[in-house]
């Protein structure tokens, strides 16, 4: 009987236990909903966050900027070039569509690990002009083909961001933002580079600890608006308030 007693005793503490422990995440969860720290992969121009973004591509087709507008958007980021050669084929549409739209835009290069940071730069610069109100130009830093198992050594890769990313400042006169996945900024970004401004990629959980200062959190959500093959489009928010992205990066 006493054993029993004592099981019964252990089994009522795990019951408790574990239900303080689930109410303590549900605690946990509720907070950073309510904080706009979660966000759902559909959840477009979310109320915790002022200032709600996309970005976009040659896959997103042909782009109703004026649509997207009516759906919160305030920035877009538009893909220009891919390492020293590709450009991509809608951005001089977008780029005009979006500001006639009154989308505050934003030119993005995709960063190549196998071709020279001048050359990049190059590559960038004869697409994307030196626009008033625009914002700063983002070198995107993540993986493809055989580095997503063999990534690049931190010199090899500082030895070709560095150059680019001197060559785009002194062209806009600003530094640019960095996009980064988590394994990219661990393995390249922490240090070094505590000037530049972060975009982080981070599906429904905020990057907690990083220094972020805008964030990707869906990388599939559909909005109206835009005809290519790909469906989906990617939402961002600014860490900020509208005053904020405004004192940061000026007027639009």
């Amino acid at each position: 009987m006493k054993l029993l007693i004592c099981a019964l005793r252990i089994l009522f503490r795990l019951v408790v236990l574990g239900a303080t422990l689930v109410i303590l995440v549900y605690a946990v969860f509720q907070f950073c909903r309510w904080r706009g720290l979660i966000l759902f992969s559909q959840e477009a121009d979310p109320d915790q966050w002022e200032i709600f973004g996309v970005d976009a591509s040659v896959y997103q087709g042909d782009v109703d900027w004026m649509a997207l507008a009516e759906q919160g958007v305030d920035f877009a980021f538009l893909k220009a070039t891919e390492g020293s050669s590709l450009q991509d084929v809608r951005f001089a549409q977008n780029w005009a569509a979006a500001q006639a739209a009154g989308v505050r835009v934003g030119a993005y290069h995709f960063f190549s690990y196998d071709s020279p940071g001048e050359t990049q730069a190059d590559n960038f610069i004869s697409a994307v002009p030196a626009t008033p109100g625009a914002l700063p130009p983002v070198v995107d830093i993540e993986f493809y083909g055989d580095n997503l198992q063999e990534p690049p050594n931190r010199d090899d890769v500082k030895a070709v961001l560095d150059p680019l990313l001197s060559r785009l400042e002194a062209y806009y006169g600003v530094k640019p933002i960095l996009y980064v996945t988590y394994r990219s900024y661990d393995l390249y970004l922490k240090d070094g580079y505590e000037d530049y401004l972060f975009w982080f990629s981070s599906p429904v959980v905020a990057p907690f600890w990083k220094p972020w200062t805008f964030w990707q959190y869906s990388h599939s959500a559909r909005l109206d608006g835009y005809s290519g093959g790909e469906e989906r489009i990617d939402l961002n928010v600014f860490r900020g308030s509208r005053e904020e992205f405004q004192s940061l990066f000026g007027p639009g």
